[in-house]
């Protein structure tokens, strides 16, 4: 392997249900006993994540036992693979195993990002002695709030385009070899499947012989004991070991890797580190979408992480100096240290004023529809009444996300909102930077024709010159919003929910922008607006739905941003 590192491929450990999970075992040059890094991953140990991470030879090089095992179902390990469902226990049992072996010394720590973050925290809920701390990087606790839906919402391209990686694995390995060509067949035309409905009947995803993970996840439309069966999200007081969590501001799993920290910071007694950079979930670099955010955006994340595991596993003091959070502010592309990442607190429409939040009221003279509309955004609540402003929401053309065919990152944004099925609200020019740092947040008074809606909230960062670009997202489905009390046709009902967290500065001669629509296709399911369950929902089912946003004394609809921290301002190093 080079370096005097050496490798021992296809390293076989029994279950005691008799399953056998295989792995590649990377030795440092020096004899041991040394700790170990151990990743379990889905994708072929090959791969080891070194889409993000360096090759675990690099790793092993610097003094680590490094360990890359096929979880159960996956690659040479045998057993039925099921997303998430075996990783605990099987997890556990790996980490006792390895640490009876002659090269370990007992400490062993975990690294990984996606799936692989996951594995680490269904480890670490077991309690296994040896695991000493774990790197979960763009992940969640909660699958169903942080990974599968957003308020809600179904992540359908996230979801769909998940299921048939992993269901083409799976084909392989039972030797379904029609289905693996459907599979692959159907990879080619995503956008057209994720179009066709209904999206939980897909035929490529539900062929005979495939496991029913997609079509599950599509049928549990509600929180509950199967999401808790297969994550921990009712089991975060068990995880008592230090995390270094990584986040992007583009990542599709934003906002459960945001859930996970502020869970373990309030339910774990272990230290808490957080890393939040302006990547896409692949790869983690200065380009993000159409923008560049420059080359402090470029942080060497393995001579971090080998800083983490040397001081937990190596008693170096190495993360000693380190800030608990190290977050990269959009648009000033600088890092910054902060204490916390700031937990949500914003004020209802009837708190009182909070000196953390900023509000911004929407306003128009009736007719907001598009960049070319009436729009505005401002620091004073209206007065007296105000006319109203209605958009259409039409399932059979609904409104596309910010990136093309739900791509993450930052995209222009001016072409899409042209069009008169989004409003847009825009702010006066800045003088002054304004500085935001948390979860954004929206309470919109409005109606719908029909008794079943979604709101999306989309903030956007207007430059000088006009050009526009999107900084986070948020949309909320009405069914999860009111409950049980429902959404009542023509009746003004306020819809506050939460946008995803961001670190943003908006600098003088900037504008911010808040887009109001109802949909954000196919980054998440369309609403059909009718009594059919979206996932069961096709053509058929569809129903145009005329909504509506109210602004006046009485309703004072209002964008509610977090203001930064005033002791973030210090920057910090990118190594």
């Amino acid at each position: 392997m080079g370096s005097g590192v050496t490798v021992e491929r296809g390293v076989r450990f029994r279950l005691p249900d008799g399953t056998v999970l295989i792995s590649d075992h990377y030795y440092p040059p020096e004899p041991g006993p040394t700790p170990t890094l151990l990743m379990r991953q889905p994708y072929g140990r090959c791969v080891a994540s070194t889409v993000v991470y360096a090759q675990p030879a690099w790793f092993a090089a610097q003094g680590y036992n490094v360990v890359i095992q096929d979880v159960r179902g996956r690659g040479e390990s045998t057993g039925s693979f099921y997303p998430f469902r075996h990783e605990g226990r099987d997890g556990a049992a790996t980490i006792h195993w390895l640490a009876g072996r002659s090269e370990c010394n007992g400490r062993i720590g975990m690294y990984g990002f996606s799936y692989q973050g996951l594995t680490q925290l269904l480890a670490a809920a077991e309690q296994p002695a040896a695991l000493r701390c774990i790197a979960p990087a763009q992940t969640a606790g909660d699958l169903f709030s942080g990974w599968f839906y957003h308020q809600g919402a179904y992540r359908l391209a996230s979801s769909v385009g998940w299921a048939l990686q992993m269901l083409r694995g799976d084909a392989r390995k039972r030797r379904l070899r029609s289905a693996s060509g459907q599979l692959e067949e159907a990879a080619t035309r995503l956008p057209a499947l994720m179009a066709s409905g209904p999206y939980s009947r897909i035929a490529c995803l539900t062929a005979r012989g495939l496991p029913t993970y997609h079509r599950d996840w599509t049928m549990h439309r509600q929180a509950g004991p199967w999401w808790s069966r297969h994550d921990v999200s009712t089991r975060m007081d068990r995880i008592q070991i230090p995390a270094l969590h990584m986040w992007g501001w583009f990542d599709t799993y934003l906002d459960g890797s945001e859930q996970l920290y502020q869970r373990l910071l309030r339910e774990s007694k272990a230290p808490q580190y957080l890393v939040a950079g302006p990547w896409n979930h692949i790869p983690w670099s200065r380009y993000s979408g159409e923008v560049d955010h420059g080359p402090d955006a470029v942080l060497d994340t393995d001579r971090l992480l080998l800083r983490w595991f040397n001081h937990w596993l190596k008693d170096s003091g190495e993360f000693d100096s380190e800030p608990r959070v190290r977050s990269f502010a959009l648009g000033e592309n600088r890092w910054h240290p902060l204490t916390a990442w700031p937990r949500p607190s914003h004020p209802t429409r009837q708190a009182e004023p909070n000196p953390s939040v900023q509000n911004w009221f929407l306003d128009s003279d009736g007719r907001a529809n598009a960049i070319q509309g009436d729009g505005r955004l401002s620091l004073t609540a209206p007065t007296g009444s105000r006319p109203r402003d209605g958009f259409v929401h039409e399932p059979e053309a609904p409104v596309a996300a910010p990136g093309p065919g739900a791509a993450p990152g930052a995209y222009l944004q001016n072409r899409q909102d042209s069009m008169n099925n989004v409003l847009v609200y825009t702010s006066p020019v800045l003088t002054e930077p304004l500085r935001i740092a948390g979860r954004p947040r929206v309470c919109l008074h409005a109606t719908s024709r029909t008794a079943s809606a979604d709101l999306v909230a989309k903030l956007v960062r207007v430059l000088a010159d006009g050009r526009s670009y999107n900084v986070c997202l948020g949309i909320a489905r009405s069914s999860w919003l009111f409950g049980s009390q429902g959404l009542i046709p023509d009746r003004v009902q306020c819809w506050e929910f939460d946008l995803e967290p961001s670190h943003c500065v908006f600098a003088t001669g900037e504008r911010l922008r808040l887009i109001v629509t109802g949909s954000a296709f196919p980054l998440y399911d369309r609403n059909p607006g009718s009594d059919v369950s979206p996932e069961a929902a096709s053509s058929w089912d569809w129903q145009q739905n005329q909504q509506q946003i109210v602004h006046d004394l009485n309703h004072p609809s209002c964008l509610q941003l977090p203001l930064e921290p005033r002791t973030v301002h210090n920057e910090v190093g990118t190594t």
